[in-house]
């Protein structure tokens, strides 16, 4: 879209407010607002605001920073009351109006630079499959003298709202959610006006179904969308998601693990690179039909796997999603159609258009574009280093890990097993990731620091469990 076709659309539309949405380190979409009558001169001089404010963004005393809209970006949002036009922004330089080092869109735009400079592959595509808990109320506390949380869902007969009585007899128990058709699966309509939505904004839905857990667990998955351009459209589907259920009286959560020992939410990332229109993975009678640069990809993301959970898997809850016994994958290795496995061929993918393989041990907790920008470094290293996985033990192997004994188990490499060490091990690897300058060492500095400190916001505290277990000792 140029800005004649902008203007045209704020006419037609009858645009009163123009929204300026960019993401911060954490993850988390923030926004600035005006009259849409300045956008004329927004889109020439951007809008400065103060990057000190926003956390691990930039120090105080470089605080001044500018949104610069992204024109291709602009949809009119859907939600708000009053005519709205939505745009994505870059956080750049106040003076040079360059993509700052710490913006996450500008890492990712980064990250595509750098592949295209590699001649590797003209194309990166990508799949995110979204699982996430719709519930009906939660209720938390946490300050000096209480700490603790009630969450309902009216699909699930251990945690029924109070005023919910299942006279319908249609709320489950001891029994898993996969592919649960209706009536059992309470909020289909709910995750079809999602999908509506996601579509109406331009974003691809491969499908929608009800996941394991039986407390409203939901997954959506995207068809191969181009990157870095999924990195927006992975922010737009968790906003479109959260706020559908808002406005359904639900509320949606996408923690890797918000009820105790019940399925958790991972975020998967299914990769494929194409160059002048071919899938660059794809060759016909090699391990699974995967070309040599396919291993080599699949090589990197491994060896570099402990580094890639700071960025993959980046809050305390993620490692309690990230256990044996519930799909969640602890092991790095790859195979195919191998669930136990941290990278899986799909078996179903079988041709040239749609061989791939999925990166499963990612949750939603990501800031996506920094998860799938060092995913994307880590494989593209993996080929220019020709890293072959079986020269480190780390695959191929087809069956299931878990049954195999303690101590051949015990030779695979484990991902980190808490967020500081997931964070140790960024510190220790992340040489890969300053290739082409698309990370840098201080924004990965800020995103440990950052993550260290929820660490300790979350471990200093008493937690309820150790009263059950200890108060009367």
């Amino acid at each position: 879209m140029n800005k004649e076709q902008l203007l045209d659309l704020i006419a037609q539309e009858e645009i009163r407010a123009i929204d300026l949405k960019y993401c911060g380190l954490d993850g988390k979409w923030y926004h600035i607002t005006f009259p849409a009558r300045r956008i004329e001169f927004v889109l020439e001089h951007g809008v400065p605001f103060d990057g000190s404010s926003i956390p691990g963004m930039q120090s105080v005393e470089s605080g001044d920073m500018t949104l610069m809209p992204d024109l291709s970006t602009a949809i009119v949002d859907p939600f708000l009351e009053t005519p709205t036009l939505r745009l994505l922004c870059s956080i750049c330089d106040a003076e040079t109006r360059i993509g700052v080092k710490k913006d996450p869109r500008s890492v990712a735009k980064r990250a595509h630079e750098y592949l295209l400079s590699t001649g590797i592959a003209d194309t990166s595509l990508w799949i995110p499959e979204l699982e996430f808990h719709l519930l009906d109320t939660v209720e938390c506390t946490s300050d000096r003298y209480s700490s603790g949380y009630t969450l309902t869902s009216t699909e699930s007969k251990e945690c029924l709202p109070e005023d919910f009585d299942d006279l319908d007899g249609v709320a489950q128990q001891d029994c898993k959610g996969y592919h649960m058709d209706t009536p059992f699966d309470r909020f289909y309509e709910i995750r079809q006006d999602m999908v509506d939505m996601m579509e109406d904004m331009g974003i691809k839905v491969r499908y929608h179904h009800h996941e394991v857990g039986i407390s409203s667990q939901q997954e959506i998955e995207t068809e191969l969308l181009e990157f870095p351009k999924i990195c927006d459209d992975a922010m737009t589907m968790k906003d479109v998601i959260r706020r559908t259920a808002l406005e359904n009286g639900l509320t949606a959560t996408f923690m890797p693990k918000p009820i105790y020992n019940q399925a958790g939410n991972g975020m998967h990332f299914h990769m494929m690179l194409h160059k002048n229109g071919k899938n660059v993975f794809y060759k016909k009678g090699g391990y699974a039909d995967l070309s040599e640069e396919a291993i080599w990809f699949i090589g990197g993301i491994l060896k570099h796997g402990k580094a890639l959970v700071a960025f993959t898997n980046p809050s305390t809850n993620s490692f309690k999603r990230l256990l044996p016994g519930f799909e969640a994958p602890v092991k790095l290795f790859y195979g195919l159609a191998n669930r136990s496995a941290a990278i899986r061929i799909p078996k179903y993918a079988t041709t040239e258009a749609t061989k791939r393989f999925e990166f499963r041990t990612g949750d939603a907790t990501c800031n996506p574009y920094f998860a799938m920008s060092a995913l994307l470094m880590a494989g593209l290293d993996g080929i220019k280093n020709q890293i072959n996985p079986s020269e480190y033990n780390l695959g191929p192997y087809d069956d299931n890990v878990y049954a195999w004994s303690e101590e051949k188990k015990a030779t695979l490499s484990s991902i980190p097993g808490s967020l500081p060490e997931a964070m140790q091990a960024l510190k220790d690897d992340h040489e890969f990731l300053l290739a082409g300058n698309v990370f840098n060492e201080e924004l990965i500095a800020s995103h440990i620091k950052m993550k260290l400190a929820e660490h300790d916001a979350v471990n200093n505290r008493p937690h309820p469990h150790e009263i059950v277990l200890y108060y009367n000792m």
